[in-house]
């Protein structure tokens, strides 16, 4: 299976590391922030091509991680278009509690920046995106 994945995320170093390791993958686009984020996603979607995966930062300009989650998965329930879930990755600076309680029952992971490019990929595999 090819993946196609987003990446949201505004820092542009972690940004790239997670573009390099991904794109090995499948197709793997960018947004940097939280609007252009749910707008691909609507987007792909509506064109019948949605997203496997979703690396998403927690803080982002405009619109947090939280936001654009629930966005997202609000998107996916009011599709005319069935397809499966995306699986999301929540990729953040913040350990906190208040955050990782926040992000778990809409996502499917949480990696703690700077990400573990075995953890990732450890995750992948569990989705089936990895051999």
């Amino acid at each position: 299976m090819r993946l196609k994945a987003l990446i949201v995320e505004d820092d542009y170093l972690s940004r790239t590391i997670l573009h390099r390791w991904l794109i090995a993958y499948g197709e793997t686009d960018v947004a940097v922030d939280g609007p252009q984020a749910v707008r691909a996603f609507r987007e792909a979607r509506a064109a019948g091509k949605p997203y496997d995966l979703i690396c998403l930062d927690i803080m982002l300009p405009e619109m947090d991680g939280q936001a654009v989650l629930r966005a997202m998965r609000a998107a996916e329930t009011e599709s005319a278009q069935p397809a499966k879930a995306a699986r999301v990755i929540m990729t953040t600076a913040l350990s906190d509690r208040e955050n990782v309680l926040a992000a778990i029952p809409q996502c499917d992971a949480y990696l703690v920046k700077p990400i573990d490019k075995e953890k990732l990929i450890s995750h992948l595999k569990v989705f089936g995106f990895a051999a």
